[in-house]
């Protein structure tokens, strides 16, 4: 399908964590799991900075718990063990109690009815979020860049994604609320980029130089994808 100012777009695909819904409402309700688990959270964090780069590895969550385990002198085996229980496990149950951001679920679900692919990426597992709010059965690709071995913003991921999705990457656009990982991945990788900013700095008009779209909420995006709906 054509859009004005991105051309021939034929998939629409979505970060989760920070897009699909704001990450404040995550970490208000963890706080009382995080703080017993600060120092493993806080050692975690670290590594994963350093992991956001363009390496692809091999195993990517033993490569993980040997990273946190040098900083934690632990042994990789029993980091491995706490960062699956308490680091993602133990998170899932949070997620349900998460209300989306006013207006994406049913734009994901009429852009693929009016014809779009539509897919997720995300730098945590997708299926920690259960049925993705009603949003698993929608998607005709829903990929985690752990599994695949290269976190945002490495162009592998969103390269494995169009791959996915058989379709050129160019003809792909992706949204994401991190112009660090989300955009600049995306259009490393040759994709379109929308980046949903946070309110402020688009309430001071400040616009991604790098993204084809810059918004704040979702009705602004649907204006452009999916002009004829909006009453």
């Amino acid at each position: 399908m054509y859009i004005q100012n991105l051309g021939e777009i034929k998939a629409v695909a979505f970060d989760i964590d920070g897009t699909l819904y704001r990450t404040w409402k995550l970490n208000v309700r963890i706080a009382g799991h995080f703080l017993p688990n600060s120092v493993l959270f806080m050692h975690y964090g670290l590594v994963r900075k350093t992991m956001h780069t363009d390496t692809a590895y091999e195993d990517f969550s033993q490569s993980q718990a040997e990273l946190v385990a040098k900083r934690t002198g632990e042994e990789p085996d029993i980091v491995k063990q706490k960062l699956e229980k308490i680091v993602y496990k133990d998170l899932e149950k949070f997620f349900p109690k998460i209300k989306p951001c006013k207006g994406v679920i049913q734009l994901i679900k009429d852009l693929k009815a009016a014809g779009f692919k539509v897919a997720a990426l995300s730098d945590f597992p997708p299926e920690q979020k259960g049925n993705i709010w009603g949003l698993r059965d929608v998607f005709d690709v829903s990929l985690g860049t752990e599994e695949i071995g290269a976190l945002k913003p490495s162009p592998i991921s969103f390269l494995k994604l169009a791959d996915a999705l058989e379709i050129p990457a160019e003809q792909v656009l992706f949204v994401g609320n991190s112009h660090k990982y989300d955009v600049k991945g995306a259009k490393a990788a040759g994709m379109k980029a929308a980046w949903f900013s946070p309110r402020i700095k688009t309430l001071l008009g400040r616009k991604s130089k790098l993204a084809e779209i810059t918004f704040r909420n979702y009705r602004q995006l649907r204006k452009i994808l999916l002009p004829d709906t909006i009453k």
